[in-house]
């Protein structure tokens, strides 16, 4: 049974994968952030009020170890214009370090460490 488990949400699409290692879960989710990122950007939306592609969430990438109560959980979430907010937590979630692609991922592994 797998340590950790990485779940991807892009759009309605969800996918889960199992890691015995930590590094090799970071690793497969830094590099789905970049495919996801090299994708483009999302169209601004316009309902009962008008949404940038900054202020949307494009997709979510979610670690999770085991654990019966409060699993380490950490994960970034793409927005629409491609940037990246790393946070940790399942329920509630803190914000971490973001900026660059090393950053952020440094600042997952971290926090699952």
């Amino acid at each position: 049974m797998a340590k950790w488990k990485l779940t991807v949400r892009n759009g309605s699409d969800v996918n889960r994968q199992g890691y015995d290692d930590l590094e090799e879960a970071v690793e497969a989710s830094r590099l789905l952030a970049k495919g996801i990122v090299a994708e483009g950007p999302m169209d601004r939306v316009q309902s009962l009020r008008d949404f940038e592609p900054a202020q949307q969430i494009k997709a979510r990438i979610e670690i999770a170890g085991k654990g019966l109560l409060r699993p380490p959980t950490a994960g970034v979430d793409i927005h629409g214009d491609g940037s990246l907010q790393a946070f940790e937590g399942a329920v509630v979630r803190k914000p971490l370090p973001s900026g660059s692609v090393k950053e952020v991922f440094d600042s997952i592994r971290q926090s699952l460490s």
